[in-house]
């Protein structure tokens, strides 16, 4: 008898262990589940912020907001989407932190004549990044030159997305200026790819007219008529070029392509009236497309100021041409027209 008790008091503090170590077990448990899920949960920012595949140790900004009749985009130039390396054999300048502040109306007005982009930025996208159509790069005599006033009046600008100049660009249809300012001359890719879909809004132009991929409705008119995708109405001129660089017009030179009114789906600065997602009533817009001139070279309103190519800031960034704010109100003049725009054959 004396046996079957000790063996029941030892089963019994077995039990009374075990119970004791599985309320730790619980404790410990309850303890560290909420900060496990703490740190496996997505944060939720919503003031716009990304996390740049460029440097992951750098939180990007962009802040879009209304102030009266306008839409501020201020960013720091930082891309949301992975990028070429930079420097590179095509370009040796590194993306670096901007001062991104662009301004564009909420209510544009179309003008029944375009606008040369000469000297401006051509929009930004919603991610911060600025459009910018043409380079600085130009034909002399004497050789290749870049920037300054020569670039804005020459006679033969070269084209970025011709491949027959290596700029760096990268699969964004992006690289780098001197200022370490990352801008696309063409489709944005990464930025496509992040927000899905076809027919996308992937900014605003100088004027305040929306922006969109290569994408829009069959019909104009009909949101139900399909999508696909745009065609410029611009063509490479035939034969050879006329003093110059001479040769075979191949699209190295701006000046090698020309406008056909009607050939495609879009005007001489690459948009059109029509119905699109987020204008249902209808509205001009601009579409960037796989061929010439890729991003407009003109505008069908008045680009803002703010959009004015002006020279790095002393902090790294960029003004933007930005003006003192006493006269912000005053809308900036159109460029000077450059010779030959749009190009003619």
């Amino acid at each position: 008898m004396k046996k079957y008790l000790k063996q029941w008091r030892a089963g019994v503090a077995f039990l009374v262990l075990g119970a004791s170590l599985a309320m730790i077990l619980v404790g410990l448990k309850a303890k560290i589940s909420p900060a496990i899920r703490e740190r496996s949960q997505p944060s939720h920012d919503h003031s716009h912020s990304h996390q740049s595949d460029l440097d992951h140790s750098h939180e990007k900004r962009v802040n879009i907001k209304t102030e009266g009749n306008y839409r501020i985009i201020e960013s720091d130039g930082i891309p949301d989407h992975q990028t070429g390396q930079f420097p590179n054999r095509g370009n040796p300048h590194s993306i670096s932190s901007q001062n991104h502040s662009f301004r564009v109306p909420l209510n544009p007005k179309q003008n029944n004549r375009p606008t040369s982009g000469n000297g401006m930025l051509f929009g930004v996208a919603v991610n911060g990044i600025p459009f910018e159509p043409g380079t600085a790069e130009y034909w002399t005599a004497s050789g290749r030159r870049s920037g300054g006033r020569g670039a804005r009046e020459a006679d033969w600008n070269y084209e970025a997305l011709s491949g027959q100049l290596n700029l760096g660009i990268d699969g964004n249809n992006a690289h780098v200026q001197p200022g370490g300012m990352y801008h696309y001359h063409g489709l944005p890719e990464g930025l496509i790819d992040n927000l899905g879909g076809d027919l996308q809004l992937v900014g605003y132009a100088a004027d305040g007219f929306p922006i969109y991929g290569a994408y829009g409705y069959q019909n104009a008119k009909d949101p139900g008529s399909g999508v696909r995708k745009m065609r410029s109405s611009y063509r490479l001129k035939s034969g050879r070029r006329s003093g110059g660089p001479n040769g075979t017009y191949d699209g190295t030179f701006t000046q090698d392509f020309e406008y056909i009114a009607g050939l495609g789906d879009l005007d001489e600065c690459n948009g059109r009236v029509g119905i699109t997602p987020e204008y249902p009533q209808g509205i001009y817009h601009y579409y960037i497309t796989e061929e010439f001139p890729f991003v407009s070279r003109c505008f069908r309103g008045i680009p803002d100021r703010s959009f004015r190519k002006g020279p790095p800031s002393s902090g790294g960034g960029r003004n933007n041409g930005q003006q003192r704010p006493d006269r912000r109100d005053r809308p900036y003049p159109p460029p000077r027209r450059r010779p030959g725009f749009p190009p003619q054959r």
